[in-house]
């Protein structure tokens, strides 16, 4: 069983390696997009105070957590349609499909390199806040943090499969994907705190996974809050989880079935 995800890694590995400039131009792009919010900071930053509190950090630190903690977001949400469409252009979908394994074992397996991918950057992150910025995690609680992490994957895995789903039969389609790209980083507190949105949109924020799992990283690694305190976003978390994997899986399921008996597999 384990022969199909590895399979699967080195393949993403030896493509991935022969773009040699990559990595260093993803640790130049990290670096400017926190320079960025470095002197948004220093401009606006008191502004926020009063918001951010409950964190005990600054607007800085706020907000370089929840861009490391969104790349983790992204390989739920955009991982599977991205190499769904992947596959399509490279013309190994239907052979991919056509295996003996499992649905679910393919779905992981076509995952498990941009979370290994997601991994370092979300470590490029850290390492540019703790020696460059000068950032302060001593106060993490790692259980919490890992507990959170697993759950927000999971969670946002489920999306992004009813996604893929999308990609299967409209080949470039992907409604779901869109929506939530477009509302989750303004409202789901990546970029600010939800507390400074109008009362409705908290409201709305309150029906996506990502406003919870973000409110429940911060607290882990700023505050050290252990699982008994964040336990209305773990709940949530897992509730997502539970609802929408098995949802997901189905719905690929029948996408694939659909695209199989409209002869469109192999279409892009």
């Amino acid at each position: 069983m384990c022969k199909i995800p590895l399979a699967f890694i080195k393949k993403d590995f030896l493509i991935e390696s022969s773009y040699k400039l990559a990595f260093l131009a993803n640790i130049f792009g990290v670096l400017i997009s926190l320079l960025g919010y470095f002197f948004i900071d220093k401009l606006f930053g008191r502004m926020l105070v009063s918001h951010l509190e409950e964190f005990g950090v600054n607007y800085f630190s706020y907000v370089l957590l929840g861009m490391a903690f969104f790349s983790y977001v992204g390989i739920g949400l955009g991982s599977f349609s991205s190499r769904i469409q992947s596959e399509q252009a490279q013309g190994t979908l239907e052979a991919i499909l056509l295996t003996p394994a499992g649905i679910p074992a393919i779905l992981l397996s076509m995952a498990l390199w941009n979370l290994i991918f997601a991994t370092m950057d979300m470590a490029i992150y850290i390492a540019l806040g703790i020696f460059l910025f000068k950032i302060d995690f001593t106060h993490i609680n790692i259980l919490s943090a890992i507990v959170i992490l697993f759950l927000t994957v999971a969670s946002f895995s489920g999306l992004g499969i009813i996604s893929a789903g999308f990609i299967m039969v409209f080949k470039r389609g992907n409604p779901l994907g869109w929506i939530i790209n477009s509302v989750e980083g303004l409202i789901g507190g990546v970029y600010f705190p939800i507390t400074v949105l109008p009362g409705w949109l908290q409201f709305l924020a309150k029906f996506f996974p990502i406003t919870y799992a973000i409110r429940a990283m911060e607290l882990s690694v700023y505050k050290g809050y252990s699982l008994a305190q964040l336990a209305k976003e773990a709940g949530f978390l897992l509730l997502f989880s539970a609802l929408l994997i098995p949802l997901s899986i189905a719905f690929f399921k029948y996408s694939v079935k659909k695209a199989k008996t409209d002869g469109s597999l192999a279409q892009y």
